[in-house]
């Protein structure tokens, strides 16, 4: 008996992307022994947090690193050792009245829900979020004019998920954090190059250790040493509900070794494979079929498809996801009627399978 006989689970195939809905990743047998190895084997934990962030750090050219159990928790444990400055009072009593400097300002365009509203993780950090510039427009005096005595750190959110067009850059949103003297915290939980936003002038970079990098559930903050310091003393505060266990700390550590050591699949070898994807997908009845890029820019490339028959894009992606093996697409874009396939976690087999399942669904020509 299989692990989905034995628990009454469905069989999966994952063209949606990196989803935290679907696990995220698939690990490598590398970072599946790493895990073995941390799990069954005893440590310091207050020195294997401090040695991988060590070792992480020396990696990407920063000047600390800190393994968390995911970039939401990055992003409330960064948070909150920013407003708390190293104050072992905070700590204990994170949501206290005696400390006001609590504003957070954030681009409107940037308030997203990417699984949970980014205000709840501010909210988990005792911050108070200000929105600046509009849903279709920031710019750097929007920040700007928004900054005063309360205020703690910038934070910008670059993921697809949010507004793209007409918002302030991030090296615009340092410049504006660094010349009054704060913070520029940035969540990069699904980029793919870890170097960037660090040598850029980021003060804190956080990523998803189970998206781009592949590692276990896990996330990863790279920062100046301060708030890396101010970050991993929240363990002993809100952090202690976000614990990761020894297992996916080496884990994770493993799994970026590996990812700067090999990289990712390229965006022109996802072309290569997507092109006899797409040619299958074309003889389809009913769909207008082309490679189109990440809206945010990434180096991925996905199949585009538009069903031109009886049948909406969401109603397709329903019954895909509704078959005896659940597939799923990539939804982002079924109010525009555009069906999209991510095709970094499936393979030539899952492939067939979903060209097999539209068949049925569309009728072939």
């Amino acid at each position: 008996m299989d692990i989905y006989e034995k628990y009454n689970l469905k069989h999966v195939i994952n063209a949606d992307g990196k989803m935290t809905i679907l696990g995220v990743s698939k690990v490598s047998d590398e970072v599946v022994e790493a895990q073995k190895l941390g799990a069954q084997n005893f440590f310091e934990m207050a020195d294997l947090s401090v040695q991988t962030g060590k070792y992480l750090a020396k990696l990407i050219g920063s000047e600390d690193a800190l393994v968390v159990n995911s970039a939401s928790a990055g992003i409330a444990e960064t948070i909150a050792g920013i407003i708390g400055q190293g104050s072992e009072y905070h700590l204990y009593h994170p949501y206290t009245e005696k400390i006001t400097k609590r504003e957070v300002i954030l681009p409107m365009g940037h308030d997203v829900d990417y699984g949970t509203p980014v205000d709840v993780m501010l909210g988990v950090a005792g911050a108070k979020m200000v929105q600046a510039g509009y849903a279709n427009m920031c710019k750097p005096e929007h920040i700007e004019m928004q900054i005063n005595d309360q205020t703690a750190a910038v934070l910008y959110i670059k993921s697809h998920h949010t507004v793209q067009k007409s918002m302030l850059s991030i090296s615009e949103a340092i410049e504006v954090a660094h010349r009054h003297n704060l913070p520029l915290v940035l969540d990069a939980a699904a980029e793919e190059d870890m170097f960037k936003y660090i040598k850029m002038g980021a003060d804190v970079v956080i990523y998803s250790g189970a998206k781009a990098i592949e590692g276990p559930a896990s996330g990863a903050i790279f920062g100046k040493e301060k708030y890396i310091k101010w970050a991993r003393m929240q363990g002993a505060g809100i952090g202690r509900c976000m614990k990761i266990g020894k297992e996916n700390i080496i884990g994770l550590t493993t799994a970026i070794t590996k990812y700067l050591e090999e990289g990712t699949e390229t965006g022109e070898q996802m072309i290569q494979r997507l092109e006899p994807f797409v040619k299958d997908l074309s003889e389809l009845s009913d769909v207008e079929v082309k490679i189109v890029q990440d809206g945010a820019g990434r180096d991925i490339y996905r199949a585009d498809v538009k069903p031109t028959g009886k049948l909406t894009a969401k109603e397709i992606c329903d019954q895909l996801r509704n078959g005896q093996v659940a597939i799923y697409a990539r939804e982002y874009r079924v109010n525009e009627g555009i069906i999209e396939f991510d095709i970094r976690s499936v393979d030539s087999e899952e492939m067939k399978q979903i060209i097999s399942r539209l068949k049925e669904i569309l009728g072939g020509k």
